[in-house]
């Protein structure tokens, strides 16, 4: 694309450069997922588990202060995706972790 070209953003009805608005529909994709207290958590991040969790179908229970390492974000801003041994398909509540 030229760096001349504009293109119309329906959603503010402005005229923006092409890879100015290329750009901003880019980050309105994205999706951020924060922890507890705040943090901006990201893909492979360790997290620390604040309370104590049954996982359901598994019988066990994650104590609280458990270390889980290596997590993906999902779509959702409230889940994240893990793994911890003898659990599979492990998926956690963002509220429910603090990063490490």
């Amino acid at each position: 694309m030229a760096d001349d070209e504009y293109v119309y953003d329906e959603e503010s009805g402005e005229w923006l450069p092409a890879n100015e608005l290329a750009a901003k529909r880019a980050h309105a994709d994205q999706v951020e997922v924060r922890d507890a207290v705040g943090n901006l958590l990201a893909d492979g991040d360790q997290v620390t588990l604040i309370k104590d969790l049954e996982v359901k179908g598994a019988g066990q229970t994650l104590k609280r202060g458990t270390l889980i390492k290596s997590i993906r974000l999902t779509g959702d801003p409230q889940e994240i995706d893990c793994r911890y041994e003898g659990i599979k398909g492990l998926v956690l509540r963002a509220e429910f972790v603090r990063k490490r």
